[in-house]
């Protein structure tokens, strides 16, 4: 869960009332609209080119994964605050990520920090299961009535350690990390399946942090590089 802009120009884009339950459907209301110019002004323009990422995008109602006080801000460029010290991260790094790990049908998703629940549901569009773990209980339980409410049923959420993975549900495809730790876990790279993709952030919350790509090869093999300088809240571990 990002908490500063990515080095951009930030656009100001004004959410309007929401209209209808999710945006999904014929009727092009504002919300819908608001998330059309979001992917044209915030995320194509960066650079993000995956036609089923922007769809995604797209179709998601990001106002309905934000709290009551800042839905008129759900559109806008930037992280929002979602309470417990956590955010929800900025539209573009949502997609970038996503991107990233090159989603597809048929993959087992892992995601660590469900936070409100947006980026699980991104991941929902684009795969065939997501597994999120969430530290925090409240956010975690309200994540998951959300999804429920909102017709994500390919979703699983889960309240524990997101350090320690999924080892249940293991191996995964893609794994997507929202939060930064100092290095990155042993068990997560355990988890990835041979040829999947795992996207994080590593470093300190009180330095630039590196959103890392790493993807492990047939015979087993790691290889990672940097993307970009990100800045996201830390990892939080349990006790």
């Amino acid at each position: 869960m990002s908490f500063a802009c990515h080095a951009a120009a930030s656009l100001i884009l004004f959410a309007s009332a929401c209209v209808g339950a999710d945006g999904r459907g014929g009727v092009q209301d504002a919300p819908a609209t608001e998330r059309a110019r979001m992917v044209a002004e915030q995320i194509q323009a960066r650079g993000v080119r995956d036609p089923r990422v922007l769809a995604a995008m797209k179709d998601v109602p990001r106002h309905r994964f934000v709290p009551a006080s800042e839905e008129a801000d759900a559109y806008r460029d930037h992280p929002l605050a979602i309470g417990y010290g956590q955010t929800i991260s900025q539209p573009y790094i949502v997609a970038l990520m996503t991107e990233l790990v090159r989603p597809q049908a048929g993959d087992r998703a892992l995601e660590v920090g469900t936070g409100s629940g947006y980026q699980a549901a991104i991941l929902s569009r684009l795969v065939s299961h997501v597994y999120t773990i969430e530290i925090v209980e409240p956010l975690a339980r309200e994540a998951e009535r959300r999804l429920k409410t909102l017709d994500y049923t390919n979703v699983t959420v889960r309240v524990g350690d997101g350090y320690a993975g999924w080892p249940e549900a293991a191996p995964f495809d893609v794994i997507v990390v929202t939060a930064a730790p100092d290095h990155v876990p042993a068990p997560l790279i355990a988890q990835l399946r041979p040829g999947g993709r795992l996207v994080i952030p590593v470093g300190s919350m009180f330095e630039v942090q590196d959103l890392r790509l790493i993807e492990k090869d047939a015979a087993g093999q790691i290889r990672s590089r940097t993307v970009a300088p990100v800045a996201f809240v830390p990892l939080r571990r349990g006790r």
